[in-house]
Parts: structure tokens; sequence; C-alpha cells
């Protein structure tokens, strides 16, 4: 039998919860937001039914802790030592804590369906493709794990309410992590929800810089401000080409603004934090920065094993299990370079039509795991080079001494490894020994300049890169 003698006390346990988090900051009210999403449906007896949006989140709110906080919460108000919540998993719109009792409807009685009426099986609404956004960048197929846990939750926290929660969203990080696809799967689910009731568009910033230029050389500037600031939800990619452009910035300026004040959802990608930005407006780095601004780190072994796993369960092929373990183990860069190795020994075996070994998938990704070009060149190899050519060891150019023949090969090192990694300046700054980003922005900095007017300083430098990418372990 179902009741709601629990309701009113739920909702004060998660008011007080809620309490204790705000008093923390803001990055503990985010932390609330994400990590306590249950909604009260019923009880019965001793147990609390309650509305999660997936499995996955469910158990992970029960691994943090969280479900137990509830409970004890409880416990606490009604000194009722026997109470336990349940779940049930819900894509659809759930009663929520605030939602009133339903009100008695008045029964209308309706004319008798036919036969063949009565037993037509109900017709699914048929699912429209977005023109700009992928079929197949969906949360269903994005792989999340620890290195992205925070990203994927806060991705799909906005698709439910656009405009509502984390606007805007900043998604930052290095080449083939996944930005673009979860930017891409708040897309989908907008539009999956919403259809044509919503204006979604998704552009890069260089597609944004074209259109920008051509409307400017047609004097068609007014169209252009026209289906940017009226848009329901905005995806923009890659907003750090963006940087030095003061006309395209004034413009993303007034465009941000407008969808503001609409509640209109914006989310922006970015290769790195929005403050590290050189050469962008500072009013629109405020006004990013004043959303959620949710890095995504490289996968860990056992994401990047089951990335595998989801790509070949999609593509629906098979390959041997030590031959997935060999390449999870040795690409630790991104998940496109993960994709580009499986998909290389997917055509290989099509292509020879034997069993794949693991001495074939040595031989034939020899190329993939050397060659720098795939992002293998580590801040470790770096450091070794530096090291060498100046003598000293990789502990000196991570500790914090001050000696000139220390500083110098550390800012050197930290100058190169921002040249040609995908890394930020806050990931250099804890690679080297801890620092923050902007003692990594100060060394890169100064080295740029000092190049200018060194030539004999920028020759080293270039000779360096050099054998960094010609170096092999």
């Amino acid at each position: 039998m179902s009741n709601n003698n629990y309701r009113e006390v739920w909702q004060y346990a998660m008011d007080q919860i809620h309490e204790e988090y705000k008093k923390e900051g803001s990055q503990q009210e985010t932390e609330f937001k994400l990590w306590f999403n249950m909604q009260y449906v019923e009880d019965t007896d001793n147990t609390i039914i309650v509305s999660v949006p997936s499995e996955f989140m469910w158990l992970t709110m029960v691994k943090k802790g969280n479900v137990n906080k509830v409970i004890e919460k409880i416990q606490e108000i009604t000194g009722q030592k026997d109470i336990v919540i349940d779940h049930t998993v819900s894509n659809s719109k759930v009663a929520s804590q605030e939602t009133e009792e339903k009100q008695p409807v008045p029964v209308v009685k309706q004319p008798e369906k036919k036969d063949e009426e009565k037993n037509r099986e109900p017709v699914e609404k048929e699912y429209k493709k977005h023109p700009q956004l992928r079929e197949d960048f969906t949360f269903d197929t994005f792989v999340s794990g620890d290195n992205n846990n925070f990203a994927y939750n806060a991705a799909i926290a906005v698709s439910k309410e656009p405009g509502k929660k984390f606007n805007p969203i900043l998604l930052y990080g290095g080449v083939g992590l996944g930005k673009t696809h979860l930017m891409q799967a708040i897309g989908n689910y907008i539009y999956k929800e919403h259809d044509d009731r919503f204006k979604i568009c998704y552009t890069s910033a260089e597609a944004f810089t074209n259109e920008f230029t051509s409307s400017l050389a047609s004097k068609t500037t007014e169209k252009f401000k026209s289906k940017y600031r009226h848009l329901d939800v905005l995806l923009l990619d890659d907003i750090h080409f963006l940087q030095n452009k003061p006309a395209l910035q004034e413009e993303l300026f007034y465009t941000f603004n407008e969808l503001r004040d609409h509640s209109s959802q914006m989310v922006f990608t970015c290769d790195r934090p929005i403050t590290e930005l050189k050469g962008f407006a500072d009013r629109i780095q405020s006004r990013i920065s004043n959303g959620l601004c949710v890095d995504l780190q490289p996968p860990n072994y056992e994401t990047r094993r089951a990335i595998l796993l989801k790509k070949l369960q999609i593509l629906d092929k098979k390959i041997p299990d030590d031959v997935i373990d060999y390449i999870a183990k040795n690409v630790e860069t991104n998940v496109r370079d993960l994709e580009s190795a499986l998909t290389k020994m997917i055509g290989y075996a099509e292509l020879i039509q034997k069993p794949l070994t693991i001495e074939i998938a040595q031989q034939q990704l020899r190329d993939i795991f050397s060659n720098p070009a795939a992002g293998t060149i580590t801040i470790e190899t770096i450091q070794k080079v530096v090291a060498e050519e100046y003598q000293i060891s990789v502990a000196d150019i991570k500790n914090k001494k001050r000696d000139q023949k220390f500083v110098i090969p550390r800012q050197i090192a930290l100058y190169i490894a921002r040249e040609i990694t995908e890394y930020s300046f806050t990931e250099l700054g804890n690679e080297f020994g801890g620092r923050d980003h902007s003692t990594a922005m100060h060394s890169y900095e100064k080295i740029c300049s000092e190049m200018k007017i060194d030539s004999t300083l920028n020759a080293r430098v270039q000779l360096l890169i050099k054998e960094i990418k010609d170096y092999k372990k």
C-alpha cells in the first residue's frame, strides 16, 4: 500500500542537508545538486521510494555515502531506526518533493473503442535528427569514469533543465577527451525531448568567425545577430579560437548577454581553463567563470578498457581480450588515440582475415605508440631531455630551488611542454612540483620573451624540441 507519511520528513531532511552544504561554499552546493539527485515518489511502511536519473547515479550516490546521510538525517528527525531508502530509475518527469497532492479527476465515460483500435500497437514517436549534431554523440555512447564523472553528470543535469542549472557551462581539457561528445550529447538530449520547440545551434568558434566575417562583407550582420541572439540553446565549440579577435569577442559578449537575459542555455568548450586564454576580454572570461567550469582529464586504465569495449559493442565487432588490454595499457593520452588504435586493429583483422594475436598488435601498433604526433610525448620525457642537456636531475627541475642553474632549465622545460603537448597551465604546474597555474604561465611567457631577443636561446630550444620528438625510451 502506497502512502505519503514521510513526504514532509523527506523534504525537511533534504533542506537541512542542503543548508549544511551551502554553508561550505558554492563548490559544495554544486556537489549537493549533483550527488543528492533524488526525488521523493512515495513510501510504504518503513521504506521511502525515490526516483533517480540513472542506475549509475544511484550506485555512485550509495558509494559516496550520500544515501546513508539522508537516512541518518531522517532517523535523527523521526527517532525511527528502521528507515530504508529504495529507488526507481526514471527518464521521464517524476513528481518532485514540492508536487502537490493529486486532485480527484471527474470520470467521463468514453465511447467504447472498436476491436481493431483496442489491439492496435501504440505508435512510438519518430525521432528526428538535428542537422548540426552527430547522432552517435549521446550520453549512452559516452563512457564515464573517474576522469570525467563530474563533467558527465553536470552535462546530464544541464540537459534535463536547460537554462536553469549551470548556465553557462564550460567543458575544458586536452584534445580527444570527449568535450565535443558531451556538448553534442546535451544538444541531442534537449532536441529529442523538445523537438522544434527549442532552437538549438551547434557551431565551432572557427565557423562562428567565418560566418561573422561573411556577414560583414555581405552587410547582413543583422541577420547574423538575429540567428544567434534568439536561440534556446547555444553550443559553441573551441572558444580558444577566438583569442586575439576583439571584434568576434565583442559580438560574443552581446550575444551572451542577450541569451542570458532570456534564460537560454549556453555550453562552451575550450582546451584550457577560461582564465588562461590570452588576448581574451576580461568581461567574457568573468561571465563564463560565473557559470560552471569543469575539466576532463585523460582516462585511467579501467576507463580506457571500458571505452574500447563500448566501441566494439557499438560496431558489433570482437577482438581478443589480450589485444584490448594491450591497447588500453599503452594508449594513455586520450579517447581519440585509443579509438584510432582500435580501428586499425579491426581493419587489419578484416583485411588479412586471420585472428588477431598480441604479437600482431605489437607489430601493427608500434608506429602509433612511438609516433609523437599521436600524442605520446610525456612531461617526463621533456623533463628528462632538458635535465640531461643542462646536466641536472629531473628532481632538480621539479623542486623549489631558486638557483639560476635550476630555474632556467625548469622554465625551458615548462615552455616546451606547453608548446608541444595539450597540457593546461594548471596541469603543468602540478607536473612541475605542484606550482600554481600563474607561476607556470609566468615561466612560459618569460621564455617566450627571451627567445625573441636571444637567437642563441631560441636555437637551443628548437634543438631540444627536435630531440624530444625523436626521443626513444
